[in-house]
Protein backbone atom coordinates (compact mmCIF):
# COMPACT_ATOMS: atom_id res chain seq x y z
CA UNK A 1 0.00 0.00 0.00
CA UNK A 2 1.50 3.40 -0.90
CA UNK A 3 2.65 5.47 2.05
CA UNK A 4 0.02 7.89 3.25
CA UNK A 5 -2.89 6.06 1.67
CA UNK A 6 -5.82 5.99 4.06
CA UNK A 7 -7.10 2.70 5.38
CA UNK A 8 -10.50 2.17 6.97
CA UNK A 9 -9.95 0.17 10.15
CA UNK A 10 -13.56 0.36 11.29
CA UNK A 11 -15.23 -2.88 12.45
CA UNK A 12 -17.57 -2.82 9.45
CA UNK A 13 -14.64 -3.45 7.13
CA UNK A 14 -12.36 -5.54 9.34
CA UNK A 15 -13.02 -9.12 10.37
CA UNK A 16 -12.21 -9.60 14.05
CA UNK A 17 -9.97 -12.52 13.05
CA UNK A 18 -7.56 -9.92 11.64
CA UNK A 19 -7.31 -8.19 14.99
CA UNK A 20 -7.21 -11.10 17.44
CA UNK A 21 -4.94 -14.15 17.61
CA UNK A 22 -6.18 -17.04 19.73
CA UNK A 23 -3.26 -19.45 19.65
CA UNK A 24 -4.69 -21.98 22.12
CA UNK A 25 -8.50 -21.95 22.02
CA UNK A 26 -9.88 -22.86 25.44
CA UNK A 27 -13.67 -22.74 25.24
CA UNK A 28 -14.03 -24.04 28.80
CA UNK A 29 -11.69 -21.51 30.38
CA UNK A 30 -13.09 -19.46 33.26
CA UNK A 31 -11.45 -16.20 32.18
CA UNK A 32 -10.12 -14.52 29.05
CA UNK A 33 -6.94 -12.44 28.94
CA UNK A 34 -6.55 -9.92 26.12
CA UNK A 35 -2.90 -8.99 25.53
CA UNK A 36 -1.77 -5.73 23.89
CA UNK A 37 1.74 -5.58 22.31
CA UNK A 38 4.35 -2.85 22.73
CA UNK A 39 5.39 -0.30 20.09
CA UNK A 40 6.57 -2.21 17.04
CA UNK A 41 5.36 -5.44 18.62
CA UNK A 42 3.00 -8.08 17.31
CA UNK A 43 0.55 -10.62 18.66
CA UNK A 44 3.10 -13.44 18.49
CA UNK A 45 5.01 -11.83 21.38
CA UNK A 46 2.33 -13.36 23.61
CA UNK A 47 2.40 -16.88 22.17
CA UNK A 48 4.44 -18.18 25.15
CA UNK A 49 1.96 -16.56 27.55
CA UNK A 50 -0.93 -18.28 25.80
CA UNK A 51 0.87 -21.63 25.90
CA UNK A 52 1.65 -21.27 29.61
CA UNK A 53 -1.84 -20.21 30.74
CA UNK A 54 -3.99 -22.58 28.67
CA UNK A 55 -6.45 -24.18 29.33
CA UNK A 56 -7.41 -22.29 32.48
CA UNK A 57 -7.03 -18.89 30.82
CA UNK A 58 -7.82 -18.25 27.17
CA UNK A 59 -5.39 -15.67 25.78
CA UNK A 60 -6.43 -13.33 22.97
CA UNK A 61 -3.49 -11.37 21.54
CA UNK A 62 -4.19 -8.19 19.58
CA UNK A 63 -2.58 -7.82 16.14
CA UNK A 64 -2.17 -4.20 15.09
CA UNK A 65 -2.25 -3.15 11.41
CA UNK A 66 1.12 -2.83 9.69
CA UNK A 67 2.94 -5.91 10.99
CA UNK A 68 3.40 -9.61 10.25
CA UNK A 69 0.37 -10.85 8.30
CA UNK A 70 -1.09 -7.30 8.35
CA UNK A 71 2.06 -5.55 7.12
CA UNK A 72 0.38 -4.45 3.87
CA UNK A 73 -2.04 -2.31 5.91
CA UNK A 74 -1.29 1.27 6.90
CA UNK A 75 -0.29 1.48 10.60
CA UNK A 76 -2.54 3.56 12.86
CA UNK A 77 -0.92 6.73 14.23
CA UNK A 78 -3.52 7.49 16.91
CA UNK A 79 -4.08 5.65 20.20
CA UNK A 80 -7.67 6.89 20.19
CA UNK A 81 -8.43 5.54 16.71
CA UNK A 82 -6.74 2.25 17.50
CA UNK A 83 -8.68 1.96 20.78
CA UNK A 84 -11.98 2.60 19.00
CA UNK A 85 -11.34 -0.23 16.55
CA UNK A 86 -10.04 -2.70 19.15
CA UNK A 87 -12.97 -2.00 21.47
CA UNK A 88 -15.41 -3.21 18.84
CA UNK A 89 -13.62 -6.52 18.29
CA UNK A 90 -13.09 -7.10 22.01
CA UNK A 91 -16.66 -6.28 23.02
CA UNK A 92 -18.01 -9.81 22.23
CA UNK A 93 -15.46 -11.27 24.67
CA UNK A 94 -17.14 -9.60 27.65
CA UNK A 95 -19.64 -12.44 28.05
CA UNK A 96 -17.01 -14.14 30.24
CA UNK A 97 -14.73 -12.68 32.97
CA UNK A 98 -12.15 -10.59 31.14
CA UNK A 99 -8.70 -9.23 31.98
CA UNK A 100 -6.21 -7.12 30.03
CA UNK A 101 -2.41 -7.23 29.91
CA UNK A 102 -0.60 -4.48 28.04
CA UNK A 103 3.12 -3.81 27.78
CA UNK A 104 4.47 -0.28 27.20
CA UNK A 105 2.30 1.29 24.45
CA UNK A 106 0.01 -1.72 24.92
CA UNK A 107 -0.70 -0.69 28.52
CA UNK A 108 -2.01 2.71 27.40
CA UNK A 109 -4.01 1.18 24.56
CA UNK A 110 -5.49 -1.42 26.91
CA UNK A 111 -6.42 1.31 29.37
CA UNK A 112 -8.27 3.26 26.67
CA UNK A 113 -10.10 0.14 25.48
CA UNK A 114 -11.09 -0.71 29.05
CA UNK A 115 -12.48 2.80 29.56
CA UNK A 116 -14.54 2.48 26.39
CA UNK A 117 -15.93 -0.90 27.40
CA UNK A 118 -16.98 0.39 30.82
CA UNK A 119 -18.58 3.46 29.25
CA UNK A 120 -20.58 1.16 26.97
CA UNK A 121 -21.91 -0.77 29.97
CA UNK A 122 -19.69 -3.83 29.85
CA UNK A 123 -18.76 -5.49 33.17
CA UNK A 124 -15.50 -4.15 34.62
CA UNK A 125 -12.37 -6.15 33.94
CA UNK A 126 -11.40 -8.57 36.68
CA UNK A 127 -7.79 -7.30 36.41
CA UNK A 128 -5.84 -4.79 34.36
CA UNK A 129 -2.10 -5.46 34.11
CA UNK A 130 -0.09 -2.38 33.13
CA UNK A 131 3.43 -3.51 32.25
CA UNK A 132 6.47 -1.34 31.59
CA UNK A 133 4.54 1.90 31.32
CA UNK A 134 4.07 5.00 33.41
CA UNK A 135 0.53 6.06 34.28
CA UNK A 136 -1.58 7.72 31.57
CA UNK A 137 -1.29 11.08 33.35
CA UNK A 138 2.52 11.00 33.44
CA UNK A 139 4.31 12.34 30.37
CA UNK A 140 7.91 12.69 29.25
CA UNK A 141 9.10 14.75 26.28
CA UNK A 142 9.81 12.10 23.66
CA UNK A 143 10.45 12.55 19.94
CA UNK A 144 11.61 9.13 18.75
CA UNK A 145 9.17 9.23 15.83
CA UNK A 146 10.92 12.34 14.43
CA UNK A 147 14.34 10.72 14.31
CA UNK A 148 15.99 9.07 11.32
CA UNK A 149 15.96 5.32 10.84
CA UNK A 150 19.30 4.73 12.52
CA UNK A 151 18.22 6.65 15.62
CA UNK A 152 15.03 4.62 15.85
CA UNK A 153 17.07 1.42 15.58
CA UNK A 154 19.31 2.72 18.35
CA UNK A 155 16.23 3.24 20.53
CA UNK A 156 15.11 -0.34 19.88
CA UNK A 157 18.54 -1.61 20.84
CA UNK A 158 18.48 0.49 24.02
CA UNK A 159 15.15 -0.99 25.05
CA UNK A 160 16.17 -4.50 23.89
CA UNK A 161 12.69 -5.32 22.69
CA UNK A 162 13.59 -6.43 19.17
CA UNK A 163 15.56 -9.52 18.28
CA UNK A 164 19.16 -8.62 17.43
CA UNK A 165 19.07 -10.78 14.30
CA UNK A 166 16.17 -8.69 12.99
CA UNK A 167 17.98 -5.40 13.57
CA UNK A 168 20.99 -6.74 11.68
CA UNK A 169 18.97 -7.66 8.60
CA UNK A 170 18.43 -4.58 6.36
CA UNK A 171 15.46 -6.14 4.57
CA UNK A 172 13.66 -7.02 7.80
CA UNK A 173 14.45 -3.61 9.24
CA UNK A 174 12.79 -1.89 6.30
CA UNK A 175 9.72 -4.08 6.84
CA UNK A 176 9.29 -3.20 10.51
CA UNK A 177 10.34 0.47 10.57
CA UNK A 178 7.04 1.98 9.29
CA UNK A 179 5.05 0.25 12.05
CA UNK A 180 7.63 1.13 14.70
CA UNK A 181 7.67 4.81 13.69
CA UNK A 182 3.86 4.99 13.61
CA UNK A 183 3.59 3.37 17.03
CA UNK A 184 6.07 5.80 18.56
CA UNK A 185 4.17 8.69 16.97
CA UNK A 186 0.88 7.43 18.39
CA UNK A 187 2.16 7.10 21.94
CA UNK A 188 4.06 10.40 21.83
CA UNK A 189 0.89 12.23 20.79
CA UNK A 190 -1.27 10.53 23.41
CA UNK A 191 -2.89 12.56 26.17
CA UNK A 192 -5.37 11.06 28.58
CA UNK A 193 -8.75 12.60 29.40
CA UNK A 194 -8.67 14.02 32.92
CA UNK A 195 -11.26 12.63 35.31
CA UNK A 196 -11.68 9.23 33.68
CA UNK A 197 -10.96 6.22 35.88
CA UNK A 198 -11.36 2.48 35.66
CA UNK A 199 -13.32 0.56 38.29
CA UNK A 200 -11.23 -2.62 38.13
CA UNK A 201 -8.09 -3.55 40.11
CA UNK A 202 -4.88 -2.42 38.41
CA UNK A 203 -1.57 -4.24 38.76
CA UNK A 204 1.59 -2.45 37.60
CA UNK A 205 4.62 -4.52 36.63
CA UNK A 206 7.96 -2.87 35.89
CA UNK A 207 11.67 -3.66 35.68
CA UNK A 208 13.87 -2.13 38.35
CA UNK A 209 16.22 -0.53 35.80
CA UNK A 210 13.70 0.40 33.10
CA UNK A 211 14.86 3.68 31.46
CA UNK A 212 11.29 4.51 30.41
CA UNK A 213 9.38 4.22 33.70
CA UNK A 214 10.36 4.63 37.36
CA UNK A 215 8.57 3.51 40.50
CA UNK A 216 6.87 6.86 41.10
CA UNK A 217 5.52 6.99 37.55
CA UNK A 218 4.22 3.45 37.87
CA UNK A 219 2.54 4.09 41.22
CA UNK A 220 0.63 6.96 39.60
CA UNK A 221 -1.59 4.29 38.01
CA UNK A 222 -3.37 4.16 41.39
CA UNK A 223 -5.07 7.45 40.56
CA UNK A 224 -6.57 5.92 37.40
CA UNK A 225 -8.79 3.36 39.08
CA UNK A 226 -11.27 3.05 41.94
CA UNK A 227 -10.73 -0.71 42.12
CA UNK A 228 -7.45 -0.94 44.01
CA UNK A 229 -3.81 -0.99 42.97
CA UNK A 230 -0.67 -3.13 43.34
CA UNK A 231 2.90 -2.68 42.10
CA UNK A 232 5.30 -5.54 41.31
CA UNK A 233 8.93 -4.76 40.53
CA UNK A 234 11.07 -7.36 38.75
CA UNK A 235 14.78 -7.42 37.97
CA UNK A 236 15.47 -6.04 34.51
CA UNK A 237 14.95 -3.22 32.06
CA UNK A 238 12.11 -2.24 29.77
CA UNK A 239 11.67 -5.82 28.56
CA UNK A 240 12.12 -7.39 31.98
CA UNK A 241 9.19 -9.69 31.15
CA UNK A 242 11.28 -11.65 28.62
CA UNK A 243 13.93 -12.76 31.11
CA UNK A 244 11.40 -12.92 33.96
CA UNK A 245 8.71 -14.69 31.92
CA UNK A 246 8.04 -17.50 34.39
CA UNK A 247 7.66 -15.09 37.32
CA UNK A 248 5.46 -12.70 35.36
CA UNK A 249 3.19 -15.48 34.13
CA UNK A 250 2.91 -16.82 37.68
CA UNK A 251 1.96 -13.34 38.90
CA UNK A 252 -0.76 -13.06 36.25
CA UNK A 253 -2.06 -16.55 37.01
CA UNK A 254 -2.19 -15.87 40.76
CA UNK A 255 -3.99 -12.56 40.29
CA UNK A 256 -6.57 -14.06 37.96
CA UNK A 257 -7.22 -16.96 40.33
CA UNK A 258 -7.76 -14.51 43.18
CA UNK A 259 -10.10 -12.43 41.01
CA UNK A 260 -12.23 -15.44 40.15
CA UNK A 261 -12.46 -16.56 43.78
CA UNK A 262 -13.68 -13.14 44.86
CA UNK A 263 -16.23 -12.78 42.06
Amino acid sequence: MPAGQATDHSPSTMDSALWIRRYHPSPDSRVRLVCFPHAGGSASFYFPVSAALTPGVEVHAVQYPGRQDRRAEQPVESISALADAVTEVVRPLTDRPLAFFGHSLGAILGYEVALRLEAAGAPPLVRFFASGRRAPSRYRPETVSDRDDQAILAELRLLSGTNGDVLGDPELVQMILPAVRSDFLAIERYRHTSGQRLSCPVVSLIGDVDPRVDEDEARAWAAHTTGGYRLRIFPGGHFYLVDQAASVIQEVSTELSAALKSS
